[in-house]
């Protein structure tokens, strides 16, 4: 199995609705972003995929939640923006563009802190 990566990072602010301590109040993160695509196969120029590509889609994922409050944004605004729901959407906007690309799966991590991260790794509909 071929894999690829890139990474993003963005600052953002939330809110989390339940018991969840200091959390539940607002506060921000510098989120770290890692998008990783595997696949079986390259291409007859050995490429898994256009790694240009992902870059830009990666990037254009980070430029619609940069200095955001989550919250407020569309697609997250009624869900509980922990860590792993935005692991979700962040896979969710990625998955759209790289179905039928060949490619078997996509790994999405959004780190909280250096230590602190929620992930979704899932298959790719063909």
């Amino acid at each position: 199995m071929y894999e690829i990566g890139v990474v993003g990072q963005f600052e953002a602010a939330h809110q989390l609705k339940g018991d969840f301590g200091p959390a539940a109040r607002m506060h921000g993160h510098t989120y770290r972003l890692e998008v990783i695509v595997r696949g079986d196969a390259l291409d007859e120029l050995n490429v898994l995929f256009d790694i240009g590509r992902l870059r830009a889609r990666v990037d254009d994922l980070v430029d619609r939640l940069s200095y955001r409050d989550l919250n407020e944004v569309e697609g997250l605004e009624a869900v509980n923006t922990t860590a792993e729901a935005v692991a979700k959407f962040c896979w969710d906007a990625l998955a759209s563009g790289l179905t039928g690309s060949g490619l078997s799966s996509l790994a999405v991590r959004v780190w909280e802190s250096p230590q602190v991260w929620a992930g979704l790794d899932a298959p790719l509909k063909d």
